[in-house]
């Protein structure tokens, strides 16, 4: 199992058609699951971007 290591959680909000329509909706956020130093560990694609740049 994968530790969780980000904060990240679902956008939420409206979806809006032509005629005003609002339909509920959520953005995930876009969870990776990436090995650190023999850890599995999940973040974001957006944390793993800088960590990989840190590094």
């Amino acid at each position: 199992m994968a530790v969780n290591i980000t904060r990240k959680k679902p956008l939420f909000g409206n979806r809006r058609s032509h005629a005003l329509n609002a339909t509920k909706m959520q953005q995930k956020p876009n969870k990776q699951t990436k090995k650190i130093e023999g850890i599995k560990v999940t973040m974001s694609a957006r944390e793993w971007k800088s960590f990989k740049k840190a590094a």
